[in-house]
């Protein structure tokens, strides 16, 4: 096993991470071949083709060209490259928030952040994964909460209310890409699909699950997963209590 390929979750020291404090710095040495933001990079572009399982830092390193110690100076482990890869897509999400301005109806603007998530989310299908576990706010991703916490100023509320707001949020949106991803995986095996319908069908008429009968009887809704999530998040949205 190569270091940092399967490690156990470590706590990485967001202070040392993003802002350098308690980094060792040298003047001194040969020039670094490469740069944290270039091998960043390449780990996501590995993430997005692969998934998140092929990131491990020995194929990072033969994607730039490096050998596997020398990566260990720009990120020491998995853990602390995963938080790097999360901030670098969040940079993403700044040109969007820039050119959709907030316009001080604070639910539909909360929901214009739901949708930039998911626009995120679906172009890289690791980051709910990554998400998953706690994980720090590197710049990019602080200016885009700053974002969402400035949607939320008309509400009046408060600021740890603010917080649980922008994190159920995000929960939310996370857990619906993950479903979404699944359900189109599960559009490529249309014959467990058709199996599964068919037991439902066969459960529901057993007389002993008059709900379940009766939820299959109603006339289907659009299943798009657009459509979905809309009417999801509005459910969500909607039942926000600001009082």
């Amino acid at each position: 096993m190569t270091r940092g390929d399967n490690p156990a979750p470590a706590a990485v020291d967001p202070q040392e991470l993003w802002l350098g404090i308690g980094a060792a710095r040298s003047g001194r040495g040969r020039k670094p071949a490469f740069t944290r933001g270039a091998i960043t990079a390449a780990a996501v572009t590995l993430a997005d083709a692969e998934g998140l399982d092929a990131v491990t830092m020995r194929r990072v390193a033969a994607e730039v060209g490096a050998g596997v110690m020398s990566l260990y100076s720009y990120a020491p482990d998995k853990e602390t490259l995963l938080e790097l890869m999360v901030d670098h897509v969040s940079a993403e999400l700044a040109p969007a928030t820039t050119a959709s301005p907030l316009t001080g109806d604070w639910r539909a603007d909360l929901k214009s952040v739901a949708r930039l998530q998911r626009a995120q989310m679906l172009r890289h299908r690791w980051l709910p994964a990554a998400l998953s576990t706690r994980r720090s706010l590197g710049p990019n991703a602080l200016a885009f909460l700053e974002h969402a916490l400035a949607a939320l100023r008309p509400t009046g509320l408060d600021g740890a209310a603010k917080l649980e707001v922008f994190s159920q949020l995000t929960g939310f949106v996370s857990s619906y890409v993950g479903h979404e991803i699944t359900q189109a995986a599960a559009a490529d095996h249309p014959d467990r699909t058709a199996a599964e319908i068919r037991y439902l069908t066969a459960v529901a008429a057993d007389g002993h699950h008059p709900e379940l009968a009766e939820v299959l009887a109603a006339p289907p809704r659009p299943l798009s997963p657009d459509a979905m999530f809309t009417r999801f998040l509005d459910r969500l949205v909607g039942g926000l209590d600001t009082d």
